[in-house]
């Protein structure tokens, strides 16, 4: 029997009833419950653990393993040396100095925390460097430095290298050829020409370092290949002769070839540099200096330099005349001293300074006294047209082919370029875009709009020292002659041209031409100690080298009428051609030509007294061996 909620047994039942449920809740929270979190937890945990394990171990294990071997293994490069220039006789024009590269981390607040900063140091110092022990994480590596031996006389050939910039490195283009921090590159002439062929093939060293950076052994290594050395054509004598007889204070240009390949034996420039200053280092201040001088040291003015060439383009009018037929063997132009068309005179330079005519001419005659009333006929029975195609033929107007950047293509002036010359002219009520016969005149003996680099003028000469073949200019040696039908293009040109002018040209070499300096040409013979000396005309035991000479002396418009002094022959001359006086005793040196110079002094006054003294001085060079 019950007797309500509010008596105790009723009270006592409830209160069973609520100390169960409690004593549940504490037994599933002190017994299994635990356990199952506990469990749960230390799954949990092992699984983060695991996936972190796995991901450090398997998804990114090789970074990682790349980064320690980082830490415990440094790559240095061992830099390749680069190739040599030699002279056509094997003898070093540049040599290469060891020197080091110090590696080590960039300072605090320039810009490259993080990084390696490279130093170029001296020999001396990096094995002082060595000696002492260098600091945490700093390296050595062996380079090199490019010295060049005659840096004046070969400047303007062989060029020079410096250390690639900053964002040259950053190109796609330099990187994929392997190209990298502080390397060197060839910046112009041949270092540039042949830069495949010289920089050679880096090797690599992995050595094992500490943890402070120092190394503790070689791991392994793979070798450098040294770059391919290049045997240049050029003449080493002949270089270095040319810029010590080549006026200091004079601008102007030295060109020595081979007439039968077009190998060049000596390229100056004048006033040159030392390429050394680039190639070792120089201050800013005397970089400044080196490119704002107003002589443009830096201009290489024996490919790049265009002027008018004078008198020696009458070999050019000589050779249009002789093929075209407008001019034979016994043709005959009297020197009237000037030609007068309306108010305009053409004087031949004879009658000009002297008041002199030379009487009848003939093609010989006027190559050897250089008779400007001649070559004026010539142009106008040429006519212009003919007088251009030809001069294109021979190389006139265009690049010569030569491999040295820089080069100019000289200009060939004819109607169609006056016109279209003078149809932009701003002036165009005072425009007169119509060729004249004086134009023409002008041209004949190398004036008027006619420009041409000195390279042209030493390459239509060997055209005719070399039987009629245009040679493409080259600084390479060439070992086989083979090779000549590729370089050499053969013109066709009938054996009495080349002849004739040839017999001119010696008679400017000769007693009453223009070249006076070259008189009667010679060499003793060799001493005791087998050198030759040049000996004045009569001296006893001497030997003649007859030469083909061009004198030539060029207006440019100069307000003091100064004029560009100019000078080119080749020799000795083949027995064919070569005549002697019948007091003549001696022997002499005759033969295939061996090399042609021209030589072009900017300003200076006549070729005569100032070109032709350069080239003597060279042929002697050349002939005391």
């Amino acid at each position: 029997m019950k007797f309500g909620s509010a008596f105790s047994d009723n009270v006592i039942q409830g209160a069973g009833t609520t100390r169960l449920f409690s004593s549940r809740t504490e037994l599933w929270w002190m017994g299994t419950g635990r356990v199952l979190l506990f469990i749960s937890i230390l799954f949990g945990t092992m699984f983060i653990l695991f996936w972190r394990l796995f991901h450090l171990t398997v998804i990114r294990g090789h970074e990682y393993r790349l980064l320690a071997d980082g830490n415990r293994t440094k790559e240095l490069i061992r830099h390749a040396p680069r190739g040599i220039f030699t002279d056509r006789t094997g003898k070093p024009l540049v040599e290469n100095i060891p020197h080091y590269r110090l590696i080590r981390p960039c300072e605090v607040g320039s810009g490259k925390e993080g990084t390696a900063c490279v130093t170029r140091i001296s020999e001396e110092e990096g094995k002082s460097l060595q000696q002492k022990g260098l600091p945490s994480g700093w390296f050595l590596e062996v380079d090199y430095e490019r010295k060049y031996l005659y840096a004046e006389a070969t400047a303007h050939v062989l060029g020079y290298t410096n250390e690639l910039s900053q964002k040259e490195l950053e190109d796609q283009f330099f990187y994929l050829r392997g190209y990298r921090a502080s390397d060197r590159i060839g910046r112009v002439g041949a270092e540039a020409v042949f830069e495949d062929r010289l920089r050679g093939r880096n090797g690599r060293e992995l050595v094992e370092v500490d943890a402070e950076g120092h190394i503790l052994r070689t791991i392994g290594q793979e070798l450098e290949i040294p770059g391919e050395n290049v045997q240049l054509s050029l003449d080493l004598g002949l270089s270095i002769r040319a810029k010590e007889v080549f006026p200091s204070e004079r601008k102007g240009a030295v060109i020595v070839s081979r007439p039968e390949t077009g190998e060049i034996l000596a390229l100056f420039s004048s006033p040159s540099y030392s390429t050394n200053s680039f190639s070792m280092g120089m201050s800013e201040g005397e970089y400044q200096k080196l490119t704002t001088d107003a002589n443009k040291p830096m201009f290489n003015r024996a490919i790049g330099g265009v002027y008018p060439p004078g008198s020696i383009f009458k070999l050019v009018t000589s050779l249009a005349g002789l093929e075209e037929g407008v001019v034979k063997k016994n043709t005959i132009v009297e020197d009237v001293g000037v030609i007068t068309i309306g108010a305009f005179t053409f004087p031949n330079w004879f009658f000009k300074q002297y008041g002199k005519t030379d009487g009848n001419v003939d093609i010989v005659k006027a190559l050897a006294r250089s008779n400007d009333i001649f070559f004026y006929k010539v142009g106008e029975w040429l006519g212009i047209t003919k007088l251009a195609q030809w001069a294109k033929t021979i190389g006139l107007g265009k690049p010569t082919g030569i491999e040295l950047a820089g080069e100019a293509s000289g200009l060939m002036p004819d109607p169609e370029w006056k016109k279209l010359q003078f149809t932009t002219a701003l002036d165009q009520e005072n425009r007169n875009d119509e060729w004249y016969l004086g134009d023409t005149y002008h041209v004949a003996i190398g004036q008027g709009y006619l420009l041409t680099t000195p390279l042209q003028g030493n390459m239509w000469t060997n055209v005719i020292a070399n039987g009629g073949f245009l040679c493409t200019p080259t600084i390479e040696k060439i070992s086989n002659n083979a090779l000549r039908p590729r370089l050499c293009k053969n013109l066709h040109i009938a054996k009495e041209t080349i002849d004739l002018i040839t017999k001119g040209m010696q008679g400017a070499c000769a007693t009453g031409g223009t070249g006076w300096p070259l008189f009667d040409f010679r060499v003793k013979r060799s001493t005791e100690s087998g050198e030759l000396q040049t000996v004045s005309l009569g001296s006893q035991q001497s030997i003649a080298v007859p030469l083909a000479c061009k004198t030539g002396t060029a207006e440019f418009g100069d307000p003091n009428n100064k004029t560009h002094a100019w000078f080119t022959a080749f020799a000795p001359l083949p027995a064919s051609v070569v005549t002697h006086g019948e007091s003549d005793s001696i022997d002499t040196i005759s033969g295939e030509p061996e090399l042609t110079i021209t030589v072009l002094v900017e300003e200076a006054g006549e070729g005569s007294d100032k070109a032709a003294p350069i080239a003597k001085a060279l042929f002697e060079e050349w002939f005391h061996r």
